[in-house]
Formats: structure tokens, C-alpha cells, sequence
């Protein structure tokens, strides 16, 4: 009788320590998510419900499993491991989800340039249709102007040299400059001779304008180099999800 005490005692104890460790990560979820809602940019904006969201949730399911270890409250401890349950189920789905919509879509490499350039047609359907939505694009091409980072090129390559040289994220690759099969003379890292004549079909080559309001933001080489961005934080999202989902079962 003493030992069963004594080993619900210690599985009580363990539980209350686990959840207080929990809640911490919480909070910390939740200050990053208050960060993100007071900075400019609306690309980060956009995501602070989710990742609020998610810190308020598993700040909750802490709460009450440490509460029902604390008191030894049968009833709390069954919403807590019912909502853990839940909670499991949603991100388990989840990260199936994000591999698979992440599994195709990769760059693809051009003589002479250290970066790669992306095709929106080599994305999962989810991409394409997102990307493809009008009112969705809309609101990233403005977010995309906004940020600056294509007009900000020249300021980091001040040469042609370094440009050439240069490893430009996939959404620089994609949004700030035309297609390599275009041929357009390049005058600066954000500046290209336009008067030359390209015989590629792509039609990204028309597009493409030096104005810093349009750039290659019609484009899909644009499209791709997002959905490519895109990729990557959803492979992180869901590499977050199965530690988070192995430290909960652990729970």
C-alpha cells in the first residue's frame, strides 16, 4: 500500500515538474508570437495568431495537467490527457501533411551562378493553387514590395563582380531579377538592359520591369522562389511538430 503511495506519489511529482518545463516553452511561444505582431513586416504578421495559438493551447493543457498532479484531481487529469490526446492527433496530422506537401519542388542549378532558379510547376498542387489564388498573391506581392529586399540588391553588391557571385535566397533568385534564359545584360544587381531582345518563350522575360513596384512580381519564377521559402519553413514547422509531438507523448 505504501509502495503504491509512494509510486503515485513520484508519477505525480514527475508530472508537475514536466508541465511547469512545459509551460515555460509556452510563454516562450507566446512572447515570440507578441514579437511578431508589433514588427512591420506583414509576411511575419500573418503568422502570429497561429503561433499564439499554439503557445495559449499547450499553456492551457500545462495548466491543467499540473494542476490535476498537484491535487491529485482525477477529473483534471482525464481533460488533461484527453486534450493531450487531441493535441497529438492535430499535430501527428499535421506534420504527415506538411512532408507530403513539401516533398516535391527543388532548384534548379544554371552555369555560372551560385544560386538556383525555382519552376512553379515543379511544386505540390497545394503550392500551386495558394500561389495561384489571386487575392493570396495579392497580398504577398505587396508584401514582397515592402520588405525592400529586391531594391536593397544593390546596396549589397555594389559590383558585378560580387552580384555574379553572389547566393541569393530563392525569393531574391526568383522575385528580383529575370530568368538567366532571358539574356538581359545585367547594368547592376538591381538594373538590367532591357533593350535586348530575348528569344526564350519564357514569358516571365516580359514581365520582368526594372521599376521597383514590379520587378519580376507578376512572374512565376517568383511564384516558385516563395513556394520554395515556403517549403522550407513548413519542413522546419514539421520537424518542430514531431520533437514537440515525441516530447509530449513522452509526457
Amino acid at each position: 500500500m505504501k509502495q503504491a503511495k509512494m509510486g503515485m506519489g513520484t508519477s505525480t511529482f514527475i508530472i508537475r515538474w514536466i508541465n511547469f518545463l512545459t509551460m515555460l516553452l509556452a510563454i516562450t511561444i507566446i512572447i515570440f508570437g507578441v514579437w511578431m505582431s508589433t514588427h512591420h513586416d506583414n509576411c511575419r504578421r500573418s503568422l502570429t495568431l497561429p503561433v499564439l495559438g499554439l503557445g495559449a493551447l499547450i499553456f492551457i493543457i500545462s495548466i491543467i495537467g499540473f494542476l490535476g498532479a498537484l491535487k491529485n484531481n482525477t477529473i483534471l487529469l482525464w481533460i488533461y490527457l484527453i486534450m493531450l490526446c487531441l493535441v497529438l492527433v492535430a499535430i501527428l496530422v499535421f506534420t504527415v501533411l506538411a512532408f507530403i506537401i513539401t516533398n516535391n519542388g527543388s532548384g534548379h542549378s544554371v552555369a555560372g551562378l551560385r544560386y538556383k532558379e525555382y519552376q512553379l510547376k515543379d511544386y505540390s498542387s497545394w503550392f500551386l493553387n495558394h500561389l495561384n489564388n489571386p487575392e493570396n498573391w495579392k497580398r504577398l506581392k505587396s508584401c514582397l514590395v515592402k520588405s525592400e529586399d529586391c531594391n536593397n540588391l544593390s546596396k549589397k553588391y555594389k559590383t558585378l563582380k560580387q552580384f555574379k557571385s553572389a547566393k541569393l535566397t530563392p525569393i531574391e533568385a526568383g522575385c528580383c531579377r529575370p530568368p538567366f534564359e532571358c539574356g538581359y545584360p545585367v547594368v547592376n544587381a538591381s538594373y538590367y538592359d532591357l533593350s535586348f531582345h530575348p528569344t526564350s518563350s519564357n514569358k516571365d522575360c516580359k514581365l520582368y520591369k526594372n521599376s521597383r513596384a514590379v520587378k519580376c512580381y507578376n512572374c512565376d519564377s517568383c511564384k516558385a522562389g516563395v513556394a520554395q521559402y515556403m517549403k522550407i519553413e513548413w519542413r522546419v514547422v514539421a520537424i518542430f511538430n514531431l520533437i514537440l509531438f515525441v516530447v509530449l507523448v513522452r509526457n
